[in-house]
């Protein structure tokens, strides 16, 4: 993120309404690009369906199955993504760009056998038509390519490229489900699921193509990020169980007195669904400002301190540089949880007022879960910036116990709550949100109490290589690409060696 934010600081340093709105909407589409456009496509998706006639169970399919691939690749991506992120920043730090490209591939490649035996399984177990199954791989796949993408999006500058490119894609999407509906036979399914698949696929290809403008080809292995696996075990399963906490309560209720089955393995619970839909938005605002802010004004705060260690700096001026970070960093995230207390507060308020009135079914009883999933997202936001603040100083120990708690909690607490009745429902995501938020807090803090500590002291005497069975296969792969593709020293080869 730091890229994101030397980026932004350009940019807020130019004055004037229209700059500020600029820089916020740039980090916003950065951020919450794929997961605004999921959000959009959902409801376009409906909207297209309902004005071309299209039936109401053939609309409530073509939602479920767009939801469980989203999901899906969340899942599967967020076990990868931290890891990813990690390798992309020290092979940057070290100044071999030439091996970020290489390990996008790669990473892409082993989720997608992943993700095709395992949700491949299902779908084909889910009571659908081949057709179906096909077009649902597809989608699947497009959306790893795209939440990947993101994570190598973070060191791009191109800001309008990113702010045109999910403009096109939402765009072209629903024109062209809109013809395929309007002025073809095909059914109503597969063109609508056409229309999520284009969507994201545009969004890839337009991503992919910023990337190269930034990354070379490379010469590397595509599986040198395993080997960061090894030394990261934890932050696979920060990912792992931030994605449950955040879409486990969802599942669950899909099981609950609330469920609908749409067709086979299909279900949704739209009383719950709907209202945690439009509850979630309540945290893109945070999220926005967590880049804005936090970033802009912490980083270089960050950085100095840690600079003063390798450039030898004196204790006094180490100490007081920490003092500085920590102050600014309270500051920023205070500030980030006020603005997240007054969006849900206004959420609640206007949601209160207004969802009723809109053609969403909303009742008393989904306006009460609505109510309460704001709290729970609210709480989530504010778990998840300190989250990730845990990462920024390494502490991944602190950052796999806080996304235990919120995982835990989270899916405990929609289990118990599901025995209270309706108006209950929801709470279980509070709490585990809260608690969330509560664990973080304490342990970040505490680790900043013993920074210098662990800076100085927190690493062995003697330096322990972690060589597991990942480790290995890179060390084989990278050997292997090596015969393969020689890495030239010292004066190029004449060309006409490769004449054969």
């Amino acid at each position: 993120m730091a890229g994101i934010g030397f980026e932004l600081k350009k940019v807020f340093k130019k004055k004037g309404l229209l700059a500020t709105l600029a820089a916020y909407g740039y980090a916003g589409i950065v951020c919450t690009g794929p997961m605004i456009l999921g959000i959009v496509l959902l409801l376009g998706i409906r909207l297209l369906g309902e004005l071309s006639g299209t039936g109401r169970s053939d609309i409530d399919l073509v939602n479920a199955m767009v939801t469980y691939g989203l999901l899906a690749s969340l899942l599967l991506t967020d076990v990868f993504s931290l890891v990813t992120t990690r390798y992309i920043a020290d092979m940057l730090y070290m100044e071999k760009k030439d091996r970020v490209l290489p390990s996008f591939w790669g990473s892409v490649s082993v989720q997608l056998v992943i993700g095709w035996a395992l949700y491949g399984t299902f779908l084909c177990f889910a009571g659908i038509t081949p057709g179906q199954v096909f077009m649902n791989i597809v989608f699947f796949s497009v959306m790893v390519v795209v939440w990947m993408e993101m994570n190598y999006l973070t060191a791009i500058k191109d800001y309008r490229g990113i702010l045109v490119t999910f403009a096109l894609a939402v765009g072209l999407a629903l024109l062209v489900g809109w013809l395929l509906i309007r002025f073809t036979k095909i059914p109503a399914v597969p063109c609508l699921l056409g229309t999520a698949i284009i969507a994201y696929s545009v969004m890839a290809v337009l991503y992919f193509r910023l990337m190269l403008k930034y990354f070379p080809m490379g010469n590397a292995s595509s599986m040198g990020f395993l080997e960061w696996m090894d030394k990261y075990p934890a932050l696979c399963f920060v990912g792992l169980f931030t994605g449950i906490g955040v879409f486990g309560h969802l599942v669950i209720m899909w099981f609950s007195p609330l469920q609908h089955q749409v067709k086979g393995l299909f279900y949704e619970a739209p009383a719950y669904d709907i209202p945690a839909l439009i509850a979630f938005l309540s945290i893109l605002i945070t999220t926005i400002n967590f880049v804005t802010s936090v970033e802009v004004n912490f980083y270089p705060k960050y950085r100095t301190y840690f600079s003063l260690f390798n450039k030898s700096g004196s204790l006094g001026d180490i100490e007081q540089a920490g003092e500085e970070m920590k102050r600014t960093l309270t500051e920023e995230l205070a500030n980030t949880f006020i603005k997240q207390f007054f969006v849900t507060v206004l959420f609640i308020v206007l949601g209160t007022l207004l969802l009723p009135y809109l053609p969403l079914g909303f009742t008393e009883d989904m306006l009460g879960i609505f109510r309460v999933l704001c709290l729970g997202y609210g709480f989530y936001a504010m778990g998840n910036c300190l989250m990730l603040i845990q990462l920024y100083f390494s502490d991944n120990k602190g950052a796999l116990i806080s996304t235990a708690v919120f995982a835990a909690g989270s899916v405990a607490g929609t289990i118990i709550a599901m025995r209270f009745g309706i108006r209950a429902y929801g709470v279980g995501f509070v709490a585990g949100s809260a608690g969330f938020t509560l664990v973080s807090l304490i342990l970040l803090y505490r680790y900043l109490g013993t920074l210098m500590e662990h800076v100085l002291v927190g690493q062995p005497i003697v330096a322990v290589e972690r060589r597991g069975l990942l480790t290995r296969i890179a060390e084989r792969r990278e050997k292997k690409y090596r015969e393969k593709f020689p890495v030239w020293e010292g004066e190029a080869p004449d060309e006409s060696e490769f004449d054969a």
